[in-house]
């Protein structure tokens, strides 16, 4: 049965007001707002569309977009909510990559991306001998970076939206303060998590002595009390002052490095989005230090889609194809990308047209499958994550990932503050050669410096159609996350295929080291799989790959949303 959105968020929902202007009362919104499981099919709507991992979080985006609020108030709200009823990758303790564009046409990025803490060394996480320090980047409190989701998000509302911001965080406060009930998915991501388990602060925090269980209500008052200082207090609620002096105390604590300056000299970088042309569609996606936008136009670059569309879908020969140019876009990836304002990355070079038909020749022409360990950068001049996106009826669209890295990061709730700490440390290169949790290599582009935000693989995306919003998709996952928009993209433009079916198809991914090609299960034909090995494709099986959540324009000119099979988000809209 579907059940109505909880008392609490009415009435939390109940004051809101545009500034100056008296607007719609949320609670109305709230109101009529049902909690569903996940459609079949896209879910279309005339007047604005939120497609989350959560659905309680998609809920609010859709209250906040009923009550006149726009597409950056609404993500803005959904992003606080979901560090509340989605614990193991919404966060204020983390950070994250937004790309936007407004209804008069105009792109931006957002980098609120966590930092490295003043005390941050390069050789923080190898012993005298060069080797690498088994879990401190992963598991201790020294892997934790400056968080900048808070900062983000403030800083999103502040230029860009309409409503009070107590307004809307009122829903998230609402929701850690009086609770929820927690859903089985929730409740079964809660009772694997070890990472949880290690500390006593998260064991309380979410009840784990002797459950959550399906149905319980969780209430999180420590967290509420840190939401309500945002609200109140705006930045200064959470980087300065009573939370600010909790952070500090936790870290001293336990070893972390963050302290209040840190935190006081941490800001959200607006940058200017990566835009480039693909046959009739235009990405807007967001930069380095996002790697995702540079490796997809890389593939797309070498890939001849023509040819592709021949192969046939999910052939041998065409999965061969993503493949071979994957396997050349990720090599110069790990080498080439990093934070900007400390290295110098290539990025005119790395995406002229010159530089592309280099790589391009180094294509194998055989029909058989190349090799990684041939294959390095050109020359030149996490799978814990969460994408949600908002879309409105003005023309404004939101497309935000965010992220603690591991699933519920450091697995740590900060003392007294209630929300938990991001392990974004290890997404820097611990020294050169040294793969990371999710096997990415890096180099000294990405290596550990004071200040410096690490390389993602992060991608959020707008996709514009002869001028016009086409579509807009994300992903969790780490290095995942790259081939997975790609793979919905080429699902849409060369297999025809519509939102639901482009996210719901099954899907390969390959990053140039390890070597190998993991597929989910079912996604290759026994055909298809032994003409792979008979190429020379290493395979493996993976359960899951991504968990997307998309907005695409119909012809008719609605908006269809359309969240995962893979998970348990929505899409709704009104």
């Amino acid at each position: 049965m579907p059940t109505r959105l909880p008392p609490s968020i009415v009435r939390a929902l109940r004051p809101a007001r545009h500034r100056g202007v008296c607007g719609v009362a949320l609670v109305l919104a709230a109101v009529l707002l049902t909690t569903t499981a996940p459609l079949s099919r896209p879910n279309v709507a005339a007047n604005g569309m939120a497609a989350s991992p959560e659905p309680l979080a998609t809920d609010v985006g859709v209250a906040i977009l009923q009550a006149g609020g726009n597409a950056f108030d609404a993500a803005a709200a959904m992003q606080f909510a979901l560090s509340v009823t989605y614990p193991t990758a919404g966060n204020i303790g983390g950070g994250g990559f937004m790309v936007g564009l407004t209804a008069e046409g105009e792109t931006f990025a957002l980098d609120f991306r966590e930092e490295a803490p003043a005390a941050a060394r390069t050789d923080m996480f190898v012993d005298a001998d060069g080797q690498m320090l088994q879990g401190v980047s992963t598991d201790t409190h020294r892997g934790v970076g400056v968080p900048g989701s808070v900062d983000g998000m403030l800083a999103l509302l502040d230029r860009y939206g309409t409503l009070a911001r107590a307004d809307i965080l009122a829903p998230a406060i609402a929701l850690a303060r009086d609770g929820f009930t927690v859903s089985y998915a929730l409740a079964g991501s809660l009772s694997r998590s070890e990472r949880l388990r290690r500390f006593t602060t998260s064991v309380q925090a979410f009840g784990l002595a002797d459950g959550p269980r399906m149905g319980d209500r969780l209430t999180q008052p420590e967290l509420a009390a840190t939401l309500e200082a945002i609200a109140q207090a705006g930045r200064d609620g959470f980087y300065r002052g009573r939370v600010a002096d909790l952070i500090v105390a936790d870290m001293r604590a336990n070893g972390g490095l963050i302290t209040h300056d840190d935190l006081a000299g941490y800001a959200a970088r607006w940058r200017e989005p990566l835009v480039f042309d693909h046959a009739q569609y235009q990405f807007i996606t967001h930069p380095v230090p996002s790697s995702g936008g540079m490796t997809i136009a890389q593939t797309l670059g070498v890939l001849h889609l023509q040819a592709l569309e021949r192969a046939g879908y999910h052939s041998a020969k065409a999965i061969s194809m993503v493949t071979e140019a994957q396997r050349l876009a990720f090599a110069d990836r790990n080498f080439w990308l990093g934070d900007p304002e400390f290295f110098d990355v290539p990025v005119e070079r790395l995406l002229s047209r010159d530089y592309t038909e280099n790589r391009r020749r180094l294509l194998p022409q055989d029909g058989l499958a190349g090799q990684s360990s041939g294959v390095s950068h050109g020359p030149a001049e996490s799978d814990e994550t969460t994408h949600f996106t908002v879309a409105d009826r003005w023309g404004n669209v939101a497309a935000i990932t965010t992220t603690l890295n591991s699933g519920y990061g450091l697995g740590a709730v900060a003392t007294g503050a209630g929300f938990l700490w991001n392990n974004q440390m290890d997404n820097f290169s611990v020294r050169p050669g040294v793969p990371n949790q999710y096997g990415m290599l890096g180099a000294e582009a990405n290596s550990v410096q004071p200040g410096k935000r690490p390389l993602s693989s992060m991608t959020p995306t707008i996709v514009r159609r002869f001028g016009e919003f086409y579509m807009t998709m994300g992903s969790p996952g780490g290095p995942t996350i790259i081939n997975t928009v790609l793979q919905i993209y080429l699902n849409v433009t060369v297999w025809d295929m519509d939102l639901q079916q482009a996210i719901d198809a099954p899907r390969v991914h390959h990053q140039w080291l390890p070597d190998r090609i993991d597929h989910e299960p079912f996604a290759l034909s026994a055909e298809t799989r032994a003409e792979l090995e008979r190429m020379g494709y290493e395979l493996s099986e993976r359960r899951s790959i991504g968990m997307a959540a998309g907005i695409q324009r119909t012809s008719e000119g609605f908006l269809a949303g359309y969240a995962d099979r893979r998970g348990a988000g929505t899409a709704r809209g009104y």
